[in-house]
């Protein structure tokens, strides 16, 4: 055909036809957070975008998919097949334990590229593989773990505990199952890219068709908070990582053991303390940041913060509360009780305070540090 083409130069050149959008597919039915994520992530990269989804559980059918996810009994990457269900499967995420979802392999397979094209971000540098990791850790593992059904303690440790409140409603995978049966969605959404090429249109308004505009809104859900986390992640984490880091090596200035933590402007620092705390770099000591102080803005004249560090990352418990003499009381009563000029609050519960200059919040933590 080529060399015909080539002897034929004086007809005209046929037109280039454009290859169809790959066909994706999942298992119709009762959807989850896992292939809900899955699919938005194939769809932001450019083989994906834009591609048609196809929800059935009908093997003929799967068989002409490019990628099927969540269904079909098959892992084999080199085929574009990720699912987890079959007895055989035991893959996780590199120094993992927890076995991998839709949700987990997809990320395994293409998250570094998603990363990088959403970033602008060299595919094979450190920063990559960096948030590569730190988006599994703290996202995409739990969708994992839920959809296997791995408890985040151990049954034998959590058995004799009650709750004192209900909170399993504010997770992604709860909103993700309510939508489930969210019939006000009657038809497919039309309001981004990922949704204007699936199978099944607003002019067929059946009940696969209902039951797909779902999924989409599933979709979206997941699929946005991940972007979110993401932007959060390269925007301010990672570039929060040297700043915690110069501010932790130089912490012995303001006190000598090393308590108070001092930053220029509003930062991450939570995640990073946490980590050069547990492996300090050697120019550090072991002591533990007791209080955290940085201005409430970068604008010029903000006010300064004193923040007590949590006992963890994700506790409301403090290492070191403010005092409680001071707790409740603002502005001139709060001065007169810490004998420290300029103080504006402190909370009730003595997590964190706040001084009208970056003076007094360093006066007011040199204070509580010996109370």
């Amino acid at each position: 055909m080529l060399r015909t083409l080539l002897r034929m130069s004086t007809s005209p050149v046929p037109k280039r036809v454009k290859p169809s959008p790959p066909l994706i597919g999942t298992h119709n039915g009762h959807f989850h957070a896992d292939e809900a994520l899955a699919i938005y992530l194939l769809r932001l990269l450019p083989t994906y975008n834009p591609s048609t989804l196809l929800r059935t559980r009908d093997p003929s059918l799967l068989s002409t998919c490019h990628t099927v996810v969540d269904v079909g009994g098959e892992y084999i990457p080199s085929q574009n097949r990720y699912d987890h269900h079959q007895r055989t499967f035991d893959s996780t995420f590199p120094n993992k334990n927890t076995k991998l979802s839709s949700a987990g392999l997809v990320y395994l397979h293409f998250g570094k590229a998603i990363i990088a094209q959403r970033t602008g971000l060299n595919p094979e540098s450190e920063d990559v593989d960096i948030l590569w990791q730190k988006l599994y850790n703290e996202f995409i593992e739990a969708i994992d773990a839920n959809d296997n059904g791995i408890s985040v303690y151990p049954t034998s440790e959590t058995a004799h505990l009650t709750k004192r409140f209900n909170d399993a409603g504010i997770t992604l995978s709860s909103l993700v199952s309510d939508l489930n049966n969210d019939f006000s969605i009657s038809a497919p959404l039309t309001s981004t890219n990922h949704e204007t090429n699936d199978t099944n249109s607003a002019s067929n308004p059946d009940p696969q068709a209902a039951e797909d505009a779902r999924f989409l809104a599933a979709s979206t859900l997941m699929g946005t908070s991940f972007l979110r986390k993401l932007n959060s992640y390269h925007t301010s984490w990672l570039p929060a990582r040297s700043t915690v880091l110069a501010a932790y090596e130089s912490r012995h200035k303001d006190d000598p053991q090393g308590r108070i933590l001092v930053f220029q402007e509003p930062t991450s620092w939570k995640d990073h303390l946490y980590t050069f705390e547990s492996s300090p770099p050697p120019s550090t000591s072991k002591t533990q940041v007791l209080y955290v102080l940085y201005p409430e803005s970068a604008t010029s004249g903000a006010k300064w913060r004193i923040q007590a560090v949590p006992v963890s990352k994700d506790s409301f418990e403090s290492r070191k509360s403010l005092p409680e003499a001071w707790r409740g009381l603002r502005d001139k009563e709060l001065s007169a009780k810490t004998g420290v000029e300029g103080c504006v609050f402190v909370h009730a519960s003595g997590f964190i305070g706040g001084n009208g200059s970056e003076e007094g919040a360093r006066e007011m933590a040199r204070r509580a540090v010996e109370m």
